[in-house]
């Protein structure tokens, strides 16, 4: 079986568990980063990475682990990709950093050129670099409150946004991401968003789209808003994808009201939701789209495109940052971009979500304990309640989590409530991994009680 597995980045894409997990080398490793690392950085698992290839991460004890994190929605075109490690390899050689605020390069310019092109819209683009999806998040707001005059920003329950204080206030969920932090930046107000999962079966996209756009009005006031934002399917809230109707209503209010529809694609993005921008599902166009994540195969890299006109709406040197479009970044970026179009890794994407879902409401239609199978392409969630009910469990799930991380699959939790376990394999993952790494599901889901 082994020898027969195919090889990515000289990976072989198979699990093989040869110590238990963790393993004596990385419980060394841990202890050691214990007494080195801030213990407000948690670990999810408690192995230590040596090397990953396409669908598999092998720690520094030998164990090859199926990957369905993607170091969380990052390595979309798998790690290791060859156009990826080419691309980097030559740029290292040729220099690291200029900072393209002093002395410009050829790679910055490219991404942008490939942005305006790729994002939503035939209208004319503009594009500005950055390091992180929160760093362009916020930057967003700064390029709408300028072009706007006006300061308020609305967000939406559920919402994840970042770490940054701005992005702090703009993210829903306290704990982690909140508790203690505080006072968070001020004109950041937040709407109801539609959850067809626990919203009535007479809630549409269109009437979840007025209850928001009613409290909005009342509460906020178009008049005083710069800014709306949301995530096409929003991400650590718990992969909660919106009823149809209700993202074009709300593009179509802003439209109406002079206020700057944001696109937080930050997970969403480059193929990960079968198309290349989530917000391509609805033929939503946003007037401006964030992106990160699965921009750069795994290098720091996010980006701010949109209209032309608000992005020059702000002075010169109001954007930027020493390492933001970083050289490396950006050919990592434009290999990525090659390989996403090249692969057609879109198709391959509703592929996964096809294999992936038809697994899971099998699953799900003899195990009550399984509220909802969701989401769309390589971003597939399992909501896990109460039997009879849509009561979250978030000990079970925590448990399942655990469970499948033992038994050497990589699998993430997300959720307002902690209780939806979320896919998130990299699109180079074979069929065959992704078979057994929900054989593992299924396994360690019935052994918990």
């Amino acid at each position: 079986m082994t020898d027969q597995s195919p090889t990515v980045a000289g990976v072989s894409q198979h699990r093989a568990l040869v110590t238990e997990l963790p393993g004596p080398r990385s419980r060394a490793l841990m202890e050691r980063k214990t007494a080195a690392v801030a213990s407000g950085v948690g670990t999810t698992m408690q192995v230590f990475a040596a090397r990953a290839g396409g669908g598999v991460v092998i720690d520094v004890d030998g164990n090859h682990l199926i990957d369905l994190g993607s170091g969380i929605a990052v390595t979309t075109v798998g790690n290791g990709a060859p156009r990826v490690v080419e691309a980097v390899q030559e740029q290292v050689a040729a220099f690291t950093h200029t900072c393209f605020m002093v002395t410009p390069y050829d790679g910055y310019v490219a991404v942008a050129e490939a942005l305006n092109r790729l994002t939503p819209g035939d209208h004319e683009k503009r594009t500005a670099l950055f390091n992180s999806g929160a760093e362009a998040v916020e930057n967003a707001v700064k390029i709408a409150r300028v072009a706007t005059g006006k300061h308020g920003v609305v967000v939406f329950d559920h919402a994840y946004h970042g770490r940054t204080n701005l992005t702090m206030a703009m993210t829903a969920k306290n704990m982690p991401y909140k508790h203690g932090f505080g006072p968070f930046a001020p004109e950041v107000y937040r709407a109801p968003v539609s959850y067809p999962f626990r919203d009535d079966k007479t809630v549409d996209g269109q009437v979840a789209a007025a209850r928001a756009l009613d409290l909005i009005e009342k509460q906020v006031g178009a008049e005083n808003l710069a800014a709306m934002v949301i995530e096409p399917i929003q991400g650590e809230g718990g992969f909660i994808e919106p009823a149809p109707g209700f993202l074009p209503a709300l593009v179509a209010w802003c439209r109406e009201n002079g206020v700057v529809f944001v696109a937080d694609e930050v997970q969403t993005g480059f193929a990960r939701t079968g198309d290349l921008f989530a917000c391509d599902h609805e033929g939503v166009v946003p007037d401006l789209i964030v992106t990160a994540k699965g921009i750069a195969g795994g290098l720091p890299l996010s980006a701010v495109t949109g209209r032309a006109e608000l992005m020059d709406a702000v002075h010169s040197g109001g954007l930027g940052g020493t390492y933001g479009g970083n050289p490396l970044a950006c050919a990592a970026a434009l290999a990525a971009i090659e390989t996403i179009e090249a692969e057609d890794l879109a198709n391959r994407a509703r592929q996964v979500e096809r294999l992936m879902k038809e697994r899971l409401h099998r699953l799900a239609a003899n195990d009550a304990r399984i509220g909802e199978v969701r989401g769309r392409g390589a971003m597939i969630a399992v909501e896990l309640v109460v039997p009879g009910t849509t009561t979250p469990d978030a000990a079970l799930t925590k448990e399942v989590a655990a469970a499948a991380h033992r038994a050497g699959v990589i699998l993430l939790t997300c959720g307002t409530h902690g209780n939806v376990l979320r896919l998130l394999p990299p699109l180079a993952i074979t069929d065959a991994l992704l078979h057994e790494a929900l054989d593992v599901f299924a396994d360690v889901l019935a052994d918990t009680p």
